[in-house]
């Protein structure tokens, strides 16, 4: 058996999906992710880690927990003023990162 490869079939693994690629990620002109970062605060807590958040422009918003403060175990209740990134592509959704107080 040469070095490198693998007996057996099925191709790599880990959580990379079917096809074996990395999800492709949006970048900026300075190799950072595209996203804006807005503050409010939490409104009603749903199912699923899911959070109805109100913008300080008094839109709002469906949030869920980054994995970093799901990791931390990071306990969220409403009122909580949040930081939030949002997709400039899909302003109806975002992800919480940061809890304010």
């Amino acid at each position: 058996m040469s070095q490198g490869f693998r007996r057996g079939g099925g191709g790599g693994g880990g959580r990379r999906g079917s096809r074996g690629a990395p999800r492709a990620r949006k970048l900026g002109p300075d190799g950072e992710e595209k996203s804006v970062e807005v503050e409010g605060t939490i409104t009603s807590v749903l199912a699923g880690t899911q959070f109805r958040v109100q913008l300080q422009s008094g839109h709002e918003v469906l949030a869920h927990i980054s994995g970093k403060m799901r990791k931390r175990f990071i306990r969220l209740v409403v009122g909580d003023k949040v930081k939030m990134e949002m997709s400039p592509y899909d302003v109806s959704k975002a992800r919480i990162t940061y809890r304010l107080g």
